[in-house]
């Protein structure tokens, strides 16, 4: 199956190691971070689960939760579970998907089989409360996740749905932000009283305070 920025995450039931769970009543209000992993006990992966385990107090702070996903079972991810606290100093603290039939994997097109038809490649997905995919990002074997820029973008996304804007190159939390091509001058007054800087009629940069 093809994922397509803005379509309905698939929903699915399946067994984790926080227990049985249906994805979209799991998920409740908040936004999600869906990440899949190759298998278990590998070594990239293993530092990335530790990261996001110490991330845990930023995720919460952006209603965002986490989620992993691998295609080993159950018994097996205990035992990863075990050597990322021991190596990495953070006891994971988010529920991980065991997806032996690969049926989540398919769902979300997670085996490409030019790549290898056994495993998942490193897929992370971005999904907002209404369920919507926002984000997909696809990684080589040999490079690690870059956790930081996933918390940017969902700073982003939950910026730019509060108001009428889009983040320029570099963004960061705090930066000033682009007033939308859609919005006029008549209308950019209402949303915006504090006023903006015109470097161009299409390129109105705007301070923020809840940026």
């Amino acid at each position: 199956m093809t994922i397509q920025l803005g379509q309905i995450a698939p929903d699915f039931t399946a067994e984790t190691t926080a227990g049985t769970i249906r994805f979209h009543d799991w998920a409740g209000d908040s936004w999600v971070v869906l990440f899949s992993h190759p298998k278990d006990f590998t070594p990239v992966c293993t530092t990335e689960l530790g990261e996001a385990a110490r991330l845990k107090p930023e995720f919460d702070r952006r209603n965002t939760k986490v989620i992993g996903l691998s295609v080993d079972p159950l018994d097996r991810h205990a035992g990863w579970e075990a050597d990322i606290a021991e190596t990495q100093g953070a006891a994971v603290n988010f529920p991980m998907i065991a997806d032996p039939e690969q049926k989540v994997s398919k769902l979300y097109g997670m085996i490409h089989p030019e790549a290898d038809p056994s495993v998942t490649v490193r897929t992370v997905f971005v999904i907002d409360p209404q369920k919507k995919v926002r984000l997909m990002l696809t990684y080589p074997p040999s490079t690690g996740r870059n956790f930081q820029e996933v918390l940017r973008v969902i700073d982003s996304l939950q910026l730019t749905d509060r108001h009428k804007v889009a983040t320029p190159v570099n963004w960061q939390k705090g930066d000033r932000a682009i007033i939308v091509p859609s919005v006029s001058d008549e209308q950019a007054k209402e949303r915006f009283p504090q006023g903006w800087e015109a470097q161009k009629p299409y390129l109105r940069w705007v301070e923020l305070k809840d940026s």
